[in-house]
């Protein structure tokens, strides 16, 4: 009997370790500073302040929504609970949940790359697939990161910002996958190198990686050489790890002057919708923001660093999928809505 209860814990054990590797210099992500201001930290430095002496995760209630089958796009959601209430998973924290999260996921940071390797023929093939479907499409129709969108549909994207961040992006990776959406992920160009296959996962699967400055600095606070690396450094940071460079950016906290329009030098897109996720951590606040306003060409501005927004996405990936939106890029929602993005511009919703 102690062997079993021996092996399931250590099992579990590995595989933690797997998810979240140790070093002698660990580093854990402090969140309670709010976005960008999240920072690493060297739990072992001369001064330096750790959350804790081990990962904390952080736990969020079950969500109960209600919604009303004969609402609107854009009508508030009830959290009303019934018998006929949809609960969102369970975030235990515990060492065999997040074991099993992580390997499930097939997509923790084991350092195996994400982006498939294919022989020329099949390459080839594939594109001989793609082009036939495109030709089949009706005319209100376009093949786009490997799925079909509908131009007289409304279309609106997610964004998150401040990753990456394994154990949130890969959970809104993986209710995008099951729903044929994509998603935006504005990261900070220092994070990247650490979580490279989680990065490798977004180009894989079409989502669209953006930068969200090197280090997160606020942008409007300084010169326009420091600008200009900011944004250049995190280009270069993401493009050694994915291969594709960034095309859009984000403002730290959306700040900007007339020396930070003259020096980004990307389009500039900010949001419409700000659930302030980061403010209050609370899913169904963060639910309730979305669903209260939202409306075809829209920008939802969120966070990849809590998991109260890994389980709001939970809920809203499916349910503005049901009620008719189709979960597109920046860059796509540019693209069908008639916006050719322009440097040194800045965008809030098309």
């Amino acid at each position: 009997m102690r062997k079993k209860i021996f092996s399931k814990f250590a099992a579990a054990a590995l595989l933690l370790s797997l998810a979240f590797p140790l070093t002698a210099n660990a580093e854990w992500l402090n969140e309670e500073l709010g976005p960008g201001e999240a920072v690493w930290v060297d739990e072992n430095s001369p001064g330096g302040q750790a959350t804790s002496q081990s990962p904390v995760y952080e736990h969020s209630e079950n969500i109960i929504i209600r919604v009303d089958p004969n609402a609107g796009m854009g009508d508030e959601v009830s959290s009303t609970p019934d018998e006929n209430t949809a609960v969102s998973p369970d975030t235990t924290g515990n060492a065999e949940s997040v074991a099993s999260e992580s390997a499930e996921s097939g997509s923790s940071e084991s350092g195996e790359s994400a982006v498939s390797e294919n022989t020329p023929s099949e390459d080839a093939t594939a594109q001989e697939d793609t082009a036939a479907q495109e030709n089949a499409l009706p005319a209100n129709a376009v093949m786009s990161n490997g799925r079909i969108l509908y131009l007289d549909r409304p279309m609106i994207a997610l964004t998150y910002d401040d990753g990456p961040n394994p154990k949130v992006g890969n959970r809104i990776m993986d209710k995008m996958a099951q729903n044929n959406g994509r998603a935006t992920f504005f990261m900070v160009g220092n994070r990247v190198a650490s979580y490279a296959s989680e990065v490798q996962r977004m180009v894989a699967e079409g989502h669209e990686v953006a930068n969200h400055s090197y280090s997160h600095k606020y942008l409007n606070k300084y010169g326009a050489e420091t600008i200009r690396a900011e944004v250049e450094n995190c280009n270069t940071a993401i493009q050694n790890v994915c291969g594709v460079r960034p095309s859009v950016m984000r403002l730290p906290g959306g700040n900007k002057n007339s020396t930070v329009l003259a020096n980004v030098n990307m389009p500039i897109i900010l949001w419409n919708i700000d659930t302030r996720d980061w403010d209050h951590k609370n899913a169904q606040k963060t639910i309730n923001e979305v669903m209260s306003k939202v409306k075809d060409g829209d920008i939802v501005l969120m966070h990849e660093l809590y998991n109260a927004t890994a389980d709001a996405s939970d809920y809203l990936i499916p349910t503005l999928t049901a009620q008719g939106y189709q979960l597109v890029t920046v860059s796509e929602l540019a693209k069908y809505k008639g916006v050719t993005l322009q440097p040194n511009r800045v965008y809030y919703s098309f």
